[in-house]
């Protein structure tokens, strides 16, 4: 393999609380081991479009506590197809760029891989997701941060409910993964979660309906992952309404409030660990690899089993929050 003299830093797909910790630490990492280091505008777009400027130190000054991304992200139609990949690695190989650090989610990566394999590029990926989804790792870059919140929007929602003897529904990001729903509940003491993993073996509404929550309660709270197997919260609620039209039911969508804001101290650091390791990763000669952190220690995990290998939610974290909510 020939020698890494640049290296190219982009973020794309969802932004993350962390991105900017880990361009931070990627940008500081790669000149302290001699790199060059080139930001890229706007994800693979930006890698099409020839939005790229190199970083000095001071161009990543000041934004570890900033929340999304200050090289944008953007999603981009034109680097699915083999031409506009070319054009990309065209762009690469004016400004020199040698080897890439991609952030972002599974379909980032997806991205990454195929691009790699097409030219033969050293590609290592960060995990810059709040749904915590990719496998090989323990924990992805933004996910606390967006736990954080989903505990403190249901702390103040659960006032109201408490207040006017209600169901809430409230709906959380995670697309097909229920980290997000599950761990959320357990932090702020909701009665049950809704997630994608169990919905395809049970009927969780009808189970927790029949089990006779509220029994004990003047109000009930229930997480629910946004995703088509578990209905969403509003499906459940429509559910509620025509099966068991006893309870006043109501719905909160958390949307984008999830990936908004100053990333968590855990957040910064794992980004940070990362990010060097993404460095470390380059100077090994390691390549097509997501850096993941397994039991505290930062590994490097190839794209195809980051991608494609399910990541399972805990079962004694259901059992757990089943224990909790009588």
């Amino acid at each position: 393999m020939a020698k890494i003299k640049t290296i190219g830093i982009l973020t794309s797909g969802g932004d993350a609380p962390g991105m900017n910790a880990a361009i931070r630490a990627v940008t500081r990492a790669g000149i302290s081991a001699g790199f060059k280091v080139n930001g890229i505008y706007r994800g693979y777009k930006g890698l099409i479009t020839d939005e790229i400027v190199e970083f000095k130190t001071q161009n990543v000054s000041n934004i570890i506590q900033q929340g999304g991304t200050i090289l944008k992200t953007a999603r981009c139609k034109e680097f699915q197809t083999p031409e506009g990949r070319q054009i990309a690695y065209d762009n690469m190989r004016k400004h020199d760029i040698d080897a890439l650090v991609v952030i972002g989610g599974d379909g980032s990566l997806t991205g990454a891989r195929i691009f790699a394999n097409e030219f033969d590029v050293p590609v290592v990926g960060l995990p810059g997701t709040i749904d915590n989804d990719l496998y090989g790792t323990d924990h992805t870059i933004g996910y606390d941060t967006a736990l954080n919140t989903i505990m403190w929007c249901v702390d103040r929602i659960r006032d109201t409910a408490t207040s006017h003897e209600r169901l809430f529904f409230i709906e959380v990001m995670g697309r097909n993964a229920g980290f997000l729903a599950i761990n959320g509940a357990i932090a702020s003491g909701a009665e049950a979660a809704i997630i994608p993993e169990i919905s395809t073996q049970e009927d969780q509404l009808a189970e927790l309906i029949q089990n006779g929550f509220r029994k004990s309660k003047n109000s009930s709270i229930v997480l629910v992952a946004e995703s088509p197997i578990t209905g969403g919260a509003m499906g459940l609620a429509e559910r509620v309404r025509n099966e068991f039209p006893q309870y006043d039911v109501r719905v909160t969508i958390l949307g984008h409030l999830q990936r908004g804001g100053s990333p968590t101290a855990q957040d910064r650091i794992l980004a940070s660990r990362m990010g060097a390791g993404a460095i470390d990763a380059l100077i090994e000669g390691q390549r097509n690899v997501m850096i993941g952190d397994y039991d505290e220690t930062i590994i490097y995990v190839p794209f195809n089993k980051a991608i494609h290998m399910d990541k399972p939610v805990d079962p004694s974290l259901v059992e757990t929050l089943r224990r909790l909510s009588i």
